[in-house]
């Protein structure tokens, strides 16, 4: 549709706003349209710094009509969040223009589709007249009421066609395409209505007819190891699965919203393992310094300096990325990047594909470039809903697949890490991991006493531990991941790593369980130092067999 045509549409009400005064004002850079939607072409730009009057409006969407500043003829249409606005625009005329396509969201991305439906099922509707766009993340259910099952969830700028209020309850009746009769509700105050809502259909029954029930994807999963088949879950160990994915959810970390976990437990004499969430990449934080100590083992052919040595400590305990860095440089033949990429040579090696490392990690200073050329490699696991670190990723299973091969190699037979790193190796790998100061997250779900050989690793968004335990009851590995958009509350993850941890110890240990997390303790990094420590000594010891 051409400019003119389109403004054509709005009557003699451009013409009459001169005088008006409201004027508008890009919030950094807007596009200006040929008509009141996205799907228009672009006719010209406006920048911050430079006002335009507002020579109209559109009834029914979110868009102004822009006028050159002097002849106020008509400019372009621009999306209302995208500028500020100056003066009342309580006189600005009115454009009754009515485009073939759905109404723009409050955010300039794609709409996305509802949970289990293609995204070709996404809202289509024409000319919708009245409609709302969800103000934040939001619940949509059954029924107008929260005692109704859920039907899914919308995340914030999403868009909705409504079709009824309840003329009792606060709701309003939406189209919504993953729900089996096509229909759904959401809570009024949760969304921004544009439009008289009171001109579509009433409601006022009392009791809605729940849609046909469909069958539950299983979501508690055996895992494999080391590419051999699952081991099948006893009825016992998959109902400590499902147990704690119930866990989960009842504490508000659920894959259907944007704030999830991920759990990795495996069994080390029966073998059996679940898991759920692995679908998912999260950033690696610390969680894969392990991988780092394990590639700098296979790599080192006598012990380890003194240097070296505290180097191990304050990278697995104090988690300081310089001394990070220095182990990545020694398996990098000098070069951190050539360490980093080692260490992702290493863990695709072993099978675990969806983990890796391509960069050092963040210290004060300028790092020296790269070699070659950085890119973030596409694995098999969604790398997009926790906005994962682009150099450092894992998946909660792969986490704990590689703690179960340090136990093998330590303490098995046969082991899976190959040759170049030995049952010692393995053994001073856990000996270190056991004497983790931090005495939080996994840990403390179990008794003080227990011997835990765990690394902690956090950012804001994402917490996580990966820990092997020592229990009268049987040894096992628990990896746990959860994220939170911006920012994950230590408040609420500490004691959900807590409980997990105490329902698996006492899955093993059923004479002697645990009744409540203790209380959890993190020291203070700043004052984290091993060097000359009697530990640091421990490492120099190439027959260590404890």
């Amino acid at each position: 549709m051409l400019l003119g045509s389109l403004l054509l549409g709005a009557g003699l009400a451009w013409a009459q706003s001169a005088g008006v005064g409201a004027q508008a004002e890009a919030l950094g850079s807007a596009n200006l349209r040929a008509g009141p939607t996205i799907e228009a072409p672009v006719v010209g730009e406006i920048r911050a710094g430079s006002r335009y009057p507002v020579i109209g409006r559109s009834e029914f969407y979110p868009w102004l009509l822009l006028g050159e500043p002097g002849s106020q003829l008509p400019k372009g249409w621009v999306y209302e969040t995208l500028v500020t606005v100056s003066g009342s625009l309580q006189g600005v005329p009115l454009s009754r223009a009515v485009v073939n396509e759905a109404p723009p969201a409050a955010s300039p991305a794609p709409d996305t589709p509802q949970p289990g439906a293609s995204a070709s099922s996404a809202p289509t509707a024409s000319g919708w007249t009245v409609y709302g766009i969800v103000r934040g993340e939001v619940n949509i259910r059954h029924g107008p009421g929260v005692d109704y099952p859920r039907a899914g969830v919308a995340s914030a700028g999403r868009r909705f066609e409504i079709t009824g209020y309840h003329t009792q309850f606060p709701w309003l009746r939406i189209v919504y395409a993953a729900s089996a009769n096509g229909q759904a509700w959401i809570a009024r105050d949760l969304i921004e209505v544009s439009g008289d809502i009171f001109t579509t259909a009433p409601v006022s029954q009392s009791r809605f007819a729940l849609p046909p029930a469909t069958a539950t994807p299983q979501v508690v999963r055996a895992a494999s190891l080391a590419g051999a088949a699952p081991v099948p879950l006893t009825p016992s160990f998959a109902a400590l699965g499902e147990d704690l994915w119930l866990l989960l959810l009842e504490k508000g970390f659920d894959p259907q919203t944007s704030r999830f976990g991920s759990l990795f437990v495996l069994d080390l004499q029966t073998r059996q393992a679940f898991t759920f969430g692995d679908d998912y990449a999260f950033s690696g934080t610390s969680l894969n310094k392990i991988a780092i100590l394990a590639r700098l083992y296979e790599s080192l052919n006598a012990p380890p300096t003194l240097e070296m040595a505290t180097d191990i400590l304050n990278t697995m305990i104090c988690s300081e990325n310089t001394a990070t860095n220095r182990l990545l440089s020694a398996v990098g033949n000098g070069n951190v990047w050539l360490g980093a990429q080692s260490v992702s040579d290493f863990l695709a090696r072993h099978g675990w594909d969806r983990s890796f490392l391509n960069a050092p990690f963040t210290t004060i200073g300028t790092p020296e470039p790269p070699p070659f050329p950085i890119t973030a490699p596409q694995t098999s696991a969604d790398q997009i809903k926790t906005q994962p670190d682009s150099s450092n990723q894992l998946v909660a299973a792969e986490a704990g697949a590689l703690l179960a091969a340090v136990y093998d190699c330590a303490y098995g037979s046969s082991h899976s890490l190959g040759a170049d790193i030995e049952g010692r190796e393995c053994r001073q790998m856990l000996h270190v991991m056991s004497n983790n100061t931090v005495d939080a997250l996994l840990k403390s779900g179990v008794p003080a006493e227990t011997r835990v050989a765990h690394k902690h690793g956090w950012i804001p968004d994402t917490h996580g531990n990966s820990a092997l335990f020592f229990t009268p009851g049987g040894d096992y590995v628990i990896a746990m991941l959860l994220f939170q958009p911006d920012w994950l509350d230590f408040q609420e993850s500490l004691p959900l790593f807590a409980e997990v941890s105490r329902r698996v110890y006492n899955y093993f240990n059923p004479q002697q369980p645990v009744f409540a997390e203790r209380e959890w303790t993190i020291p203070d990094v700043n004052s984290c130092n091993y060097f000359g420590d009697e530990l640091a000594v421990d490492l120099l010891q190439w027959q260590w067999e404890s």
